[in-house]
């Protein structure tokens, strides 16, 4: 008979106290770090929202999300399939559960707008549902702009196998998709949710579009990392811009107390049918690039430029070198 394997003793009793009491001694430390962390609440500048309504959370966030993106195209996202004689159905519950969470959601950032903290407010929560109304009142029109921002894309890439992989697949259309409900909450006067609706999506995509930005039909980002649209840029229709394109403000003025001036155009004005290649930067409330134009790769600009206008880099010599430093013929 074989013996049978060794195991390692169990701690000893003493071993097993001596670990309990120096837990219980730690422990007994808590309440004091607990009582100087709520000293620090009263600081000025102390980051908390202690005594006011709650704003919305991140959790609501993804479920209104899920469901516009449900709502908007049926059948490619959710967990079930959907046919013809259930689309009442599917539409309806899903338009239901949208509306009460964007009241609720809403509601708690209009509550959070108003002066002091106030756990009520029925004005707002009225404004709230009127907002929700409105914004499911423009899906189909949302719908109609998200089926040209795919055409766009499909004929905008040439690797683009069919319009399913762009819906899938492509982090430009789901970071404008994402936007335009944003847009819409933003034009309706609604605060904080719009931005954290746009800032889920940078943080998904790499794609910054402000939810302040104005943006026309048939509109394509390609491949969309590092992306930037400032709040107050305009861009009109069939525009595409690709990666690492910055639509930003050039300087920020200030008033005679040297706070930033904040309802001023700070960000280009970009009109129809433009190109603007990777890593191009345009600056400037004032800087307006021409319908038809096509701004290079890495070009820096602040100028407005006319329409049917190409700018691109000045060319420079290129040299190539072997790893010894000789001049490659």
């Amino acid at each position: 008979m074989g013996t049978k394997e060794q195991r390692p003793a169990p701690p000893s009793i003493c071993a097993r106290g001596h670990h309990t009491i120096e837990n219980d001694a730690h422990r007994e430390m808590l309440p004091g770090i607990v009582d100087e962390i709520v000293r620090s609440l009263d600081a000025d500048d102390s980051p908390d929202h202690v005594s006011y309504p709650m704003i919305p959370s991140q959790e609501s966030l993804l479920g209104i999300v899920d469901l516009y993106l449900a709502i908007l195209m049926p059948g490619y996202f959710g967990t079930q399939a959907v046919d013809r004689p259930s689309v009442p159905f599917y539409l309806g519950s899903r338009v239901d559960r949208l509306y009460r969470l964007l009241v609720e959601q809403v509601g708690k950032c209009l509550i959070h707008e108003c002066s002091g903290p106030k756990p009520q407010c029925d004005d707002c929560h009225v404004k709230a549902a009127d907002v929700a109304i409105d914004v499911l009142r423009k899906v189909p029109e949302l719908r109609r702009l998200l089926a040209g921002d795919v055409q766009a894309a499909y004929d905008g890439d040439p690797a683009a196998k069919d319009l399913e992989e762009i819906i899938f697949c492509y982090p430009g259309l789901r970071a404008v998709t994402i936007y335009r409900l944003a847009h819409e909450l933003s034009r309706l006067g609604v605060p904080i949710l719009p931005r954290m609706l746009t800032e889920h999506a940078h943080s998904i995509t790499g794609c910054d579009i402000h939810p302040g930005a104005t943006i026309g039909e048939s509109f394509f980002i390609d491949h969309a990392t590092g992306v930037v649209i400032g709040e107050t840029t305009i861009i009109g229709d069939r525009v595409r811009l690709y990666q690492g394109v910055t639509l930003g403000g050039a300087s920020f003025s200030k008033d005679e107390n040297g706070r930033l001036l904040r309802d001023l155009k700070r960000h280009p004005t970009i009109e129809d049918d433009c190109v603007i290649y990777a890593g191009a930067v345009i600056l400037g409330g004032d800087t307006v690039v021409g319908h038809g134009s096509v701004i290079g790769g890495s070009v820096w600009l602040t100028h407005s430029v006319p329409p049917n206008t190409q700018v691109t880099l000045s060319s420079q010599e290129k040299r190539v070198t072997t790893i010894n430093g000789e001049d490659d013929p």
